[in-house]
């Protein structure tokens, strides 16, 4: 979608506007489209708008037609032009006094609604007045393409007049926001997530004039390792936050108050796949920002401009960067789309021993996820074995586990004495790093050193694995935890990763790891 494009649907009136005007034709075999419809049609959908007809049909009140009649040329004009997203047409007469006749907005609306897209971001082409009073009551925008039967007034009250549905097209997609916007994106839960949208966070940035991320406490300094991020603002958001604060008012009156401040065109909200982001942007609206972009299932009213679906198991950094193109951006040329960081990261040469070495990283942000400790133990004993240098990481909450750990095996103790940045370069140093689903697998993808995930299965491989770089995965796939979603292990013993074999640790270093 361009980024100058205002519209998501572009509505038409049917007759003399894409087919040539047959009163109350019942008959498919004389439709005919008016030149150019089709190729003016196909603009639209290359540019990503849904299409949609609305068309008064009073012949069928009149008795002139039946409604199978009426739906049976309407099947011709879309087997002529191509798919319509909905086709909406009034079976009333004009003194029938109903919602849905034109100029009364009713068919617009239902036709938004089919469209999932909000009724302001739609445009309506009709050839006469009612058309364009329709959309206007409706709440959408209006272009009038006259013929010879628009009445001299229809034309000089209508607000964009055109020649034709060329030129209709032509304004449509040229009108709109900045060509280079000030946007906000958000991702306000944990590094790991932080780190996977950024590829995205890429895409958006090359599109954008400038940008501001919007990130949580335990994320904020994964935003700032980011490229493309100009700014950062910080806020723990109550609704994502796995340990959230009481929600307080004056907190959320200081946010809307801090984005309004700031006039962004618009927001891309970026949330995994089990999150909503309806309530952040009812924030946004709150805030005054014009143009909000998220993944989103349930029906978002108001809330939502651009309401990307999403089917499948994607992993996470292809489902944000997908939300980013839906919202009209799109990754600059050169960019592959893996993970990186920010350059240079800190030098860490008085951190870690000289030479090669292997990276055990031993806890998890979430306890369901971490591999036991005298599993991890006898991991840094089997690679010690094998001849592997070995490099003991961890935050510094969990410096009494990264010192049993390595003390135990003779692994060299970090834990807690990087920060992210310097964590981020001591991985890059790596030949392998040996981790569970928690940020510092992220991390490691992100400076493209290979990963042995020791992954619990309580979320999905496919989209939590790590991305863009070589990997084997360990752990039992298909333990009772699988898609639980639990952040605390619900099955005595956790056998998803208790079982975890440290021999077939090192053999998976081995294919990793270049001799």
């Amino acid at each position: 979608m361009s980024r100058r494009q205002r519209f998501l649907a572009a509505l038409f009136d049917r007759d003399a506007t894409l087919v040539e005007d047959v009163p109350y034709n019942g008959d498919p075999a004389v439709v005919r489209p008016v030149p150019g419809a089709r190729r003016a049609l196909d603009r639209l959908r290359t540019a990503g708008l849904r299409i949609g007809v609305v068309s008064n049909q009073s012949g069928v009140a009149r008795g002139l037609v039946t409604e199978e009649q009426v739906r049976a040329v309407n099947a011709r004009v879309e087997g002529l032009l191509g798919p319509f997203g909905t086709v909406r047409y009034c079976p009333h007469g004009p003194g029938d006094g109903c919602g849905c006749r034109k100029p009364r907005p009713g068919l617009v609306r239902a036709a938004a609604d089919d469209l999932g897209v909000p009724v302001h971001r739609c445009v309506l082409v009709g050839d006469i007045g009612s058309d364009v009073d329709a959309a206007l009551a409706a709440g959408a925008a209006a272009v009038l393409v006259p013929t010879q039967v628009t009445r001299p007034d229809e034309i000089a009250a209508a607000p964009v007049v055109v020649p034709d549905l060329d030129a209709a097209v032509d304004w449509i997609l040229g009108a709109g926001a900045p060509t280079h916007p000030r946007v906000l994106v958000a991702r306000c839960d944990s590094a790991g997530d932080v780190l996977l949208t950024g590829p995205a966070i890429r895409a958006v940035a090359a599109g954008a004039a400038h940008m501001t991320m919007l990130a949580g406490p335990r994320g904020v300094d994964a935003a700032r390792l980011l490229p493309g991020v100009d700014e950062i603002v910080e806020w723990c958001v109550p609704w994502i936050d796995p340990r959230p604060p009481a929600v307080d008012p004056a907190a959320i009156d200081a946010l809307v108050k801090d984005v309004e401040s700031r006039q962004f065109d618009e927001a891309v909200v970026f949330t995994s796949y089990h999150q909503s982001p309806l309530p952040l942007a009812l924030l946004l609206r709150l805030a005054g920002v014009p143009r909000i972009a998220a993944v989103c299932e349930d029906y978002p009213g108001a809330l939502l401009d651009v309401r990307h679906p999403v089917s499948g198991d994607p992993p996470e950094a292809r489902r944000a960067l997908s939300l980013a193109a839906a919202a009209g951006y799109h990754l600059p040329p050169g960019d592959d789309g893996r993970l990186c960081l920010r350059q240079p990261l800190p030098d860490v040469s008085g951190l870690v021993p000289e030479g090669r070495y292997v990276v055990v990283h031993p806890g998890a942000s979430v306890p369901a996820r971490a591999c036991p400790p005298a599993v991890c133990r006898d991991i840094v004993a089997a690679l010690r074995a094998a001849g592997h240098t070995v490099v003991v990481t961890g935050a510094p909450g969990e410096r009494s586990l990264t010192a049993e750990v390595a003390a135990a095996s003779g692994g060299h103790d970090l834990g807690g004495t990087t920060t992210l940045a310097q964590l981020a370069a001591v991985l890059a140093g790596a030949d392998c790093v040996v981790v569970a689903n928690t940020g510092p697998a992220h991390l490691a993808a992100a400076v493209g050193t290979p990963v042995v995930s020791l992954f619990a299965p309580t979320v999905p491989f496919a989209r939590w694995r790590p991305y863009g770089v070589p990997y084997a995965r360990l752990g039992d796939p298909q333990a009772p935890c699988r898609d639980s979603r639990a952040a605390v292990c619900p099955v005595p013993g956790h056998p998803c990763l208790s079982t975890v074999e440290p021999l077939d640790v090192v053999a998976a270093v081995g294919e990793l790891v270049s001799p």
